[in-house]
């Protein structure tokens, strides 16, 4: 072979992962990993969440729902503070956002991609992502209801506050088609897939910070539609029977085509698109599950052979 030839990339080794079963540190470029690594990488980290008990499930995407209520607080304030200003009254949108993806707190929209990715490599059924989406959806659907009954029924936003929250949704159905809907959610749930991915090529916490501020900040400021804030606006406008449209139109009108739009946004627009740009390699000692398995078993990305290593704290346990 000539110097001149493209060499193998060396394989990543046993001694070179870290516990979860990802690369612990990237070759490619210096200190930036290649997309190989970053795919192993979502790969482990969506293993242990896809894998993870209905009990836990539901507790963690309660709680992100609820800090949902951080961001309608927040810009509820904004739209106060800066009514003729779109840029201003975003600044906090994201703050319930940094709450949830750095707390590591289960969010649909953030499970559009990871094990989405697991069912594409054949280490995840179709079942046990169709568990996954619903438990967190239906927890963060709760948690944001809490969110907004209490902000609806107390006085912890200002009257003029209130009035602005209670637009959110009146805006959301004024929107026009089903489609215009639609399409503001696809590019919404892009623009989170990609928080997603990008996070875990992220080295430090501050890096993550100022990525899932940037990218929320845009869907703000783009008026891009976000299926959990839009429960909580729909949950305060009818908590608050502030007049207008009911339940029924609502929810068809305006979250609906949001929810739709999100998860194609996340699905097809970001983790095909990724996966056909990442070579399908997988870890040896998990073994591919059968088409059978894939479309009606329970299982996911578990070693059958060889254990998946484990932090030191665990081991014995």
């Amino acid at each position: 072979m000539s110097d001149e030839e493209e060499q193998p990339a060396p394989e990543i080794r046993d001694v070179d992962r870290a516990a979860s079963g990802g690369p612990r540190a990237g070759w490619a470029i210096g200190d930036r990993f290649s997309w190989e690594e970053i795919h192993q990488r979502l790969l482990a980290s969506a293993d242990e969440e896809i894998s993870s008990s209905v009990r836990e499930m539901f507790f963690s995407g309660f709680t992100a729902g609820f800090a949902i209520a951080l961001t309608f607080v927040a810009y509820a304030v904004g739209r106060v503070q800066f009514p003729e200003n779109r840029f201003l009254a975003a600044l906090l949108y994201p703050i319930g956002f940094l709450y949830i993806i750095l707390g590591r707190y289960q969010l649909f929209t953030e499970n559009t991609l990871p094990p989405v990715k697991l069912v594409m490599t054949r280490l995840a059924s179709l079942p046990l992502l169709l568990r996954l989406w619903g438990v967190v959806l239906i927890a963060n659907i709760a948690g944001a209801a809490l969110g907004a009954y209490i902000l609806a029924h107390t006085h912890v936003l200002s009257p003029d506050a209130i009035k602005a929250g209670a637009t959110f949704a009146q805006q959301g159905f004024e929107t026009g088609r089903w489609w215009d809907a639609f399409f503001k959610a696809v590019f919404a749930g892009w623009l989170v897939a990609g928080v997603v991915w990008i996070n875990v090529a992220a080295r430090d916490t501050i890096s993550r910070l100022v990525i899932v501020y940037i990218v929320f900040y845009m869907v703000a400021v783009a008026d891009l539609f976000h299926v959990i804030t839009a429960a909580a606006d729909l949950f305060f406008f009818v908590f608050l029977q502030a007049p207008g449209p009911g339940l029924i139109s609502l929810v068809h009108r305006f979250w609906l085509p949001v929810l739709l739009g999100n998860t194609v946004g996340g699905v097809m627009l970001f983790a095909f698109s990724a996966y056909a740009q990442t070579e399908q390699r997988r870890y040896p000692e998990v073994r591919i599950l059968t088409l059978r398995e894939l479309l009606f078993s329970m299982k996911g990305g578990r070693p059958f052979k060889t254990p998946r290593p484990r932090p030191p704290w665990k081991k014995g346990s």
